[in-house]
Protein backbone atom coordinates (compact mmCIF):
# COMPACT_ATOMS: atom_id res chain seq x y z
CA UNK A 1 0.00 0.00 0.00
CA UNK A 2 1.49 3.38 -0.92
CA UNK A 3 2.49 5.60 1.94
CA UNK A 4 1.36 9.16 2.43
CA UNK A 5 3.74 11.81 1.09
CA UNK A 6 6.25 13.00 3.65
CA UNK A 7 5.69 16.67 2.82
CA UNK A 8 1.98 16.30 3.73
CA UNK A 9 2.68 14.89 7.18
CA UNK A 10 0.52 12.45 9.09
CA UNK A 11 -3.26 12.85 8.97
CA UNK A 12 -4.97 13.93 12.17
CA UNK A 13 -8.66 14.79 12.22
CA UNK A 14 -9.47 18.42 13.13
CA UNK A 15 -11.42 17.30 16.20
CA UNK A 16 -8.42 15.35 17.51
CA UNK A 17 -6.11 18.24 16.69
CA UNK A 18 -8.19 20.53 18.92
CA UNK A 19 -8.44 17.83 21.58
CA UNK A 20 -4.63 17.53 21.78
CA UNK A 21 -4.44 21.07 23.16
CA UNK A 22 -6.65 20.17 26.13
CA UNK A 23 -4.73 17.41 27.91
CA UNK A 24 -7.48 17.14 30.52
CA UNK A 25 -10.03 16.14 27.89
CA UNK A 26 -7.80 13.32 26.60
CA UNK A 27 -8.57 11.07 29.55
CA UNK A 28 -10.96 8.32 28.41
CA UNK A 29 -11.94 10.20 25.27
CA UNK A 30 -14.23 8.75 22.57
CA UNK A 31 -12.66 8.66 19.10
CA UNK A 32 -14.67 8.02 15.93
CA UNK A 33 -11.86 8.95 13.54
CA UNK A 34 -10.24 5.58 12.85
CA UNK A 35 -8.20 7.01 9.96
CA UNK A 36 -6.30 9.51 12.12
CA UNK A 37 -2.68 8.86 13.03
CA UNK A 38 -1.66 8.52 16.66
CA UNK A 39 0.62 11.36 17.71
CA UNK A 40 3.00 11.44 20.71
CA UNK A 41 0.57 13.66 22.66
CA UNK A 42 -1.76 10.68 23.09
CA UNK A 43 0.82 8.47 24.86
CA UNK A 44 -0.34 7.03 28.21
CA UNK A 45 -3.95 8.10 27.59
CA UNK A 46 -6.83 5.63 27.64
CA UNK A 47 -9.12 6.19 24.66
CA UNK A 48 -12.33 4.62 23.39
CA UNK A 49 -12.13 3.83 19.65
CA UNK A 50 -15.32 3.22 17.66
CA UNK A 51 -15.28 -0.02 15.65
CA UNK A 52 -18.59 0.51 13.83
CA UNK A 53 -20.74 -1.02 16.55
CA UNK A 54 -19.26 -0.34 19.97
CA UNK A 55 -16.46 1.62 21.56
CA UNK A 56 -13.31 -0.41 22.26
CA UNK A 57 -11.05 0.61 25.14
CA UNK A 58 -7.39 1.05 24.23
CA UNK A 59 -4.42 2.52 26.06
CA UNK A 60 -1.96 4.35 23.82
CA UNK A 61 1.69 3.40 24.33
CA UNK A 62 4.87 4.62 22.67
CA UNK A 63 4.89 1.65 20.28
CA UNK A 64 1.54 2.70 18.81
CA UNK A 65 2.68 6.20 17.81
CA UNK A 66 2.57 6.62 14.02
CA UNK A 67 -0.09 3.95 13.51
CA UNK A 68 -3.78 4.62 12.88
CA UNK A 69 -6.43 4.43 15.62
CA UNK A 70 -8.43 1.94 13.57
CA UNK A 71 -5.66 -0.66 13.75
CA UNK A 72 -6.34 -1.22 17.42
CA UNK A 73 -10.13 -1.66 17.26
CA UNK A 74 -11.06 -4.75 15.26
CA UNK A 75 -14.26 -4.43 13.22
CA UNK A 76 -14.71 -8.15 12.62
CA UNK A 77 -16.02 -10.70 15.07
CA UNK A 78 -14.44 -14.10 15.41
CA UNK A 79 -16.66 -17.06 14.58
CA UNK A 80 -17.84 -18.76 17.73
CA UNK A 81 -16.99 -22.40 18.18
CA UNK A 82 -20.25 -23.18 19.99
CA UNK A 83 -22.24 -23.19 16.76
CA UNK A 84 -19.78 -25.54 15.07
CA UNK A 85 -21.63 -28.72 16.10
CA UNK A 86 -25.04 -27.38 15.17
CA UNK A 87 -27.21 -29.74 13.17
CA UNK A 88 -28.13 -33.38 13.72
CA UNK A 89 -25.56 -33.98 16.41
CA UNK A 90 -27.36 -34.93 19.60
CA UNK A 91 -30.75 -35.24 17.92
CA UNK A 92 -32.36 -38.57 17.15
CA UNK A 93 -33.66 -39.08 13.68
CA UNK A 94 -37.39 -39.56 13.30
CA UNK A 95 -37.00 -43.25 12.34
CA UNK A 96 -34.89 -44.08 15.37
CA UNK A 97 -37.43 -42.33 17.61
CA UNK A 98 -40.26 -44.41 16.12
CA UNK A 99 -38.32 -47.67 16.58
CA UNK A 100 -37.52 -46.71 20.14
CA UNK A 101 -41.23 -46.13 20.91
CA UNK A 102 -42.19 -49.50 19.38
CA UNK A 103 -39.56 -51.30 21.50
CA UNK A 104 -40.98 -49.75 24.64
CA UNK A 105 -44.55 -50.82 23.68
CA UNK A 106 -43.60 -54.44 23.00
CA UNK A 107 -41.64 -54.93 26.23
Amino acid sequence: MPRRSIWKGSFVDAFLFRMKKNTESLLSRKIWSRRSSISPEFVDCPVLIYNGKTLVRCKITEGKVGHKFGEFASTRTRPSKTNKGKGRKGKKSSLSAIWHEKEIRFR
